[in-house]
């Protein structure tokens, strides 16, 4: 019996383990592990974040996002004169063939601006991405705790209002 155990602890220890990111796919477009930092309980925005790999031979552009939770948009951080602000990218993002679009804190990002309460880590946010010629791809955030370095506060930045 004690030999039988082994050989099926054995077996059950080899089977492989299952990915814990989650991935989407449209086509040629691969796209990886959507997810929005947890929020603070009077944060009234937040970042989404993701991968798009375009194993295709044409390109693609990523022209939207639309979902429930809050008003959605596609920004970039850029930086002039040592200050960060946020700016729309209405136009979106291209993602040319055997190119990844990385959507990171920092850089090119998902709003999601309005937020009515709180987001706590564990939850998931329904959004759909909108592509020129993938067309719609519904895909899910999940909100997790932020890593070693803080969670970015969008609540008091800057996004896209004019200035003179």
């Amino acid at each position: 019996m004690t030999l039988l155990r082994s050989a099926l602890a054995a077996a059950f220890l080899a089977l492989p383990i299952p990915a814990l990111a989650h991935d989407f796919a449209a086509g040629d477009l691969a796209i990886g592990h959507p997810m929005i930092l947890e929020t603070t309980p009077v944060a009234k925005s937040a970042g989404g974040y993701l991968t798009v790999t375009n194993n295709g031979d044409t390109p693609d552009r990523l022209i939207g996002i639309e979902g429930d939770i809050a008003k959605l948009e596609l920004h970039e951080t850029v930086s002039a004169d040592g200050i960060a602000r946020m700016e729309p990218r209405p136009d979106g993002f291209e993602i040319a063939p055997g190119e990844t679009l990385t959507l990171a804190r920092g850089g090119k990002h998902v709003m999601f601006m309005g937020l009515q309460s709180p987001l706590s880590a564990g939850d998931t946010v329904d959004a759909v991405l909108i592509f020129r010629q993938a067309g719609r791809v519904p895909v899910t955030f999940d909100v997790e705790a932020p890593g070693d370095g803080a969670a970015m506060d969008h609540g008091g930045m800057d996004h896209g209002a004019p200035t003179n």
